[in-house]
């Protein structure tokens, strides 16, 4: 918009905010002239809020950041130097700052935390015996199946394949797959049931 005003023109819409910011940040590196502070804050702390927001912050944080730039604009303000920099440019770069060390801080926190904080608690020790005594009974009458049967029941079960998987793997037609599947489950529940 600015580029297609004269010179003329611009002189007259933009006010005169960078000197003033200057000033500003001069009477409070000099003297710690409060109203001077308060002007500045009264500018910049809601341009810096929308900039943190804009970079992807809450509101709420977005506050908090931009609170604590306008106190570090505060105790710097005798390291600005207006020959290296615009006000401007110092202020939004202490919260660019400000928000990268935030982001290195939580991302610190997300990897702080200890994973075993959130694990379930571990099972009583008789719920553990009975499991480990199923698993062994199952054990013992998955032995007792054909050889056949217990290969299918392998593939199916324990290497979560598809029946036309197995199909093919095999070389057995599909109907012969499930009904060997069919077989040793039957047979596993009547052996499993008589070791009880």
């Amino acid at each position: 918009m600015y580029g297609l005003l004269d010179a003329s023109t611009r002189s007259q819409t933009v006010p005169h905010v960078s000197n003033d910011a200057v000033a500003w940040l001069r009477a409070i590196a000099d003297c710690g002239d409060r109203s001077a502070f308060a002007a500045l804050f009264d500018h910049f702390a809601p341009r810096v809020k929308a900039y943190l927001m804009r970079m992807g912050l809450p509101a709420s944080r977005a506050e908090e950041l931009a609170q604590e730039t306008m106190l570090l604009v505060w105790r710097k303000a005798a390291r600005f130097d207006p020959e290296t920099a615009g006000a401007a440019a110092w202020i939004f770069t202490i919260a660019r700052n400000l928000r990268i060390d935030a982001a290195r801080r939580d991302r610190l926190a997300m990897t702080d935390t200890d994973p075993l904080a959130d694990a379930p608690p571990p099972l009583p020790a008789d719920t553990l015996l009975n499991t480990s005594q199923r698993a062994e009974r199952l054990r013992h009458a998955m032995h007792r199946l054909p050889a056949e049967q217990i290969e299918v029941l392998q593939l199916a079960f324990f290497d979560d394949r598809p029946h036309a998987e197995i199909e093919r793997v095999l070389g057995i037609p599909l109907g012969t797959v499930k009904s060997r599947l069919r077989l040793a489950m039957t047979r596993l529940r009547s052996m499993l049931d008589e070791l009880k």
